[in-house]
């Protein structure tokens, strides 16, 4: 009995342990199955049922003919006074800006809208200016159709002539547009404020926290660091061609009609004493006509603006709006401006250096006005002739780009960080060249040495020689190995020297000169001293004086070989010159220092024939590193110590570079193909040579601090 109950317990606990196995079994692959048939769900779901994405925001149409129409009832609300004392810490929210990116600004249109007001007339009309504003932002990179992604937002409210609408009615729309909130981030364009009989220079409307980019600033009423002066537009000057005159037949020319009463009479006295200030005015007829001129003395008739053109200088004088389209008309027409008005604030003052571009006298010294000019020497009245050509073509000579210099200086001032320096607004390459990138003190820092960038092949002996004197040299920090054989491996590490200064060999994709001047990111210290593997005839205190040299003088190559550059009249071409001379305008970078900055625009900034050129012809690199920086700080590099030798007696090697007949050749050939490149001669010549202050000094007592300088 007790066998059969045994049997019969042990069969049940087999049973019960069986069949909860297969009820986990069945929940497992329940849940597994569940978990399959949802996610197919989903994926059907969402690529097969769903709609497909569309952008829920629409560009907006400034073409759009039937406009919608919006009347304004007595009982619409005020926009607020303009704040006078805005800023972008307490009018502007810069949190709103960003999503565009982290340097650049987005801006938001509003779609356009026909307000009316109760009589059923438009309160403002789109004049062409204004379309071709809107347009500009609409087809520029800052625009989003977005409103809760934009930082500023445009009205498409035509508020550039203050005569052409009620500031009563456009104040009623600015406080009904939908994301207003006190003009907060609000952008409102404006070329002609104020009315008569007062001609206020700022807007007369209530635009409250918005930015105001207006024409006729003056002191007072323009907000500094928040709002942009811009110019008042003339579609005159857009229509005048570049076109000059052999010669200009006139000192100063003054052409404008609306010149004040006792400023007139100063000028009419200087005209009729003087034949250099040629002073026009409308030529008396009922109905004055814009396009002709008539001389105060003689009321010959000229064609305007045909006549700016023959005037050196041209005045631009402040009459009852502080603002003038001559000023436009005059910078088109190449004339020089001369301003008279004391309170303006110029177009795009910010970023644009004026006094590049113009002559500013006070208004009290207007009788000295001969005077004064007749003091501007020659040299720099071509300065600000070729200047003005330059500024008014690419900051003012249409509609769109003065909106976009707008937009930009509006984006420098939201995100300052990504703003571009002020030789890059004011200095254009083709008369200043290019803009030299060192911003140094005038002695470079000695703490942190230098790096020895070696470029080397197969030559392990004068290599490690090279190392081993190297490391002598008290300011060296850090040795960089570039080897450029790849059909060869770098000896293992137990060959090398053992030094006390950090060493790390650089293996290279392929057999490049151009190699030695990659910006590498192992060269962590401002000064890199590049020099070939078979330079080791250079004691430690020469490469010293070498570096101490280089502090002083920063931003130029600093060296040891010298050669110069001649003109060879049989060929009519540049020549490549080895002899020894006093003269120099090469340092060769077989052994010289320059700042690491150098290999950076050499790498990514020179022109790319001259790399691919040195690639192709393994020859020159040194050569086009001179032209590069001649070409930037328009200096000539710096030869240090008397040493002119710099063969490698120790070197057995017959198959040097320079040891091809035709190396010589290919260098006079390079200078020559460089000269080409950069449209003119970049090199510098020069009679200097830096030796240390004791050198060759004897008897003295004083020991001296670079004493292991050679003759020779």
């Amino acid at each position: 009995m007790a066998a059969d109950l045994l049997l019969k317990t042990s069969k049940q606990a087999k049973y019960n342990i069986s069949y909860r196995k297969i009820l986990y079994h069945r929940f497992f692959v329940g849940l597994l199955l569940f978990i399959v048939i949802s996610l197919v769900f989903t994926v059907v779901y969402v690529f097969s049922g769903s709609a497909p994405r569309t952008n829920f925001y629409e560009v907006v149409n400034l073409e759009a003919v039937n406009l919608p129409i919006q009347k304004l009832s007595n009982d619409y609300a005020f926009s607020a006074s303009r704040v006078l004392n805005c800023t972008y810490w307490n009018c502007f929210n810069v949190y709103k800006c960003g999503r565009g990116g982290h340097d650049k600004i987005t801006i938001y249109i509003y779609p356009p809208q026909d307000y009316r007001s109760n009589d059923g007339r438009s309160v403002s009309r789109f004049s062409r200016e204004f379309f071709e504003i809107l347009e500009t932002i609409k087809s520029s990179k800052y625009y989003t159709p977005n409103p809760d992604e934009a930082c500023l937002l445009v009205p498409s409210i035509d508020t550039l002539n203050q005569n052409t609408f009620s500031s009563s009615h456009i104040s009623q729309v600015l406080q009904s547009l939908k994301h207003w909130n006190n003009g907060e981030n609000h952008l409102i364009f404006n070329m002609v404020p104020g009315s008569e009989p007062n001609y206020n220079t700022v807007l007369d409307l209530n635009t409250s926290y918005a930015v105001i980019a207006g024409a006729g600033f003056d002191t007072w009423s323009f907000r500094y660091g928040f709002d942009i002066s811009i110019p008042l537009y003339s579609h005159i000057a857009s229509n005048i061609n570049s076109t000059q005159p052999k010669q200009k037949d006139y000192l100063i020319i003054s052409s404008q009609i609306n010149i004040p009463e006792d400023y007139l009479i100063e000028l009419q006295g200087i005209a009729s004493s003087s034949n250099d200030l040629l002073l026009l005015d409308s030529c008396g007829n009922d109905r004055i006509d814009f396009t002709k001129r008539c001389e105060y003395t003689t009321g010959k008739q000229f064609e305007y603006p045909e006549v700016l053109k023959h005037g050196l200088f041209c005045l631009v004088v402040r009459s009852a709006r502080l603002i003038q389209t001559v000023l436009m008309d005059v910078l088109a027409s190449q004339c020089i401006p001369i301003i008279i008005a004391d309170t303006i604030v110029m177009p795009f003052n910010s970023h644009i250096d004026w006094n590049r571009i113009a002559i500013f006298i006070s208004e009290d010294n207007i009788k000295n006005v001969l005077k004064i000019v007749h003091s501007v020497s020659n040299e720099r009245r071509g300065e600000l002739y070729w200047q003005l050509r330059w500024v008014y073509e690419r900051y003012f000579a249409n509609i769109e780009k003065i909106t976009m210099t707008t937009l930009e200086i509006l984006n420098e001032k939201v995100f300052p960080l990504s703003a571009r320096m002020y030789e890059d607004w004011n200095m254009p390459e083709h008369l200043y060249g290019p803009v030299n990138p060192l911003f140094l003190p005038v002695t470079a820092p000695k703490a942190p040495g230098f790096t020895a960038v070696i470029l080397t092949y197969d030559r392990v002996d004068s290599l490690f020689t090279l190392i081993r004197k190297l490391v002598r040299t008290p300011s060296l920090a850090k040795i960089l190995v570039v080897w450029n054989n790849q059909k060869l491996q770098p000896p293992p590490a137990s060959e090398w020297p053992v030094i006390n200064k950090p060493l790390k060999v650089i293996r290279t994709k392929e057999n490049k000169l151009s190699n030695r001047f990659f910006p590498y990111d192992d060269i962590e210290t401002e000064c890199q001293l590049t020099i070939d593997d078979d330079i080791i005839m250079l004691t430690p205190d020469e490469l010293e004086f070498g570096f101490d040299v280089w502090r002083e003088f920063p931003d130029r190559i600093v060296g040891f070989p010298s050669r110069l550059h001649v003109w060879d009249n049989v060929t009519a071409t540049w020549k490549y010159h080895s002899e020894w001379t006093n003269e120099i305008s090469m340092v060769l970078t077989g052994a010289a220092f320059h700042h690491k900055i150098w290999s950076w625009y050499y790498t990514h900034k020179m022109p790319s024939e001259i790399r691919q050129w040195v690639d192709d012809n393994f020859n020159c690199e040194d050569i086009a590193m001179n032209f590069l920086v001649a070409n930037v700080t328009r200096k000539a590099p710096i030869k240090v110590t008397p040493r002119k030798k710099f063969k490698c007696p120790e070197c057995t090697n017959t198959e040097m570079l320079s040891a091809d007949a035709k190396h010589m050749t290919q260098r006079s050939a390079c200078i020559d193909k460089f000269t080409k490149i950069y449209g003119h001669m970049a090199l510098k010549s020069v009679e200097f040579r830096a030796d240390p202050l004791q050198y060759r000094e004897t008897g003295s007592g004083i020991p001296q601090l670079y004493p292991e300088i050679g003759a020779l």
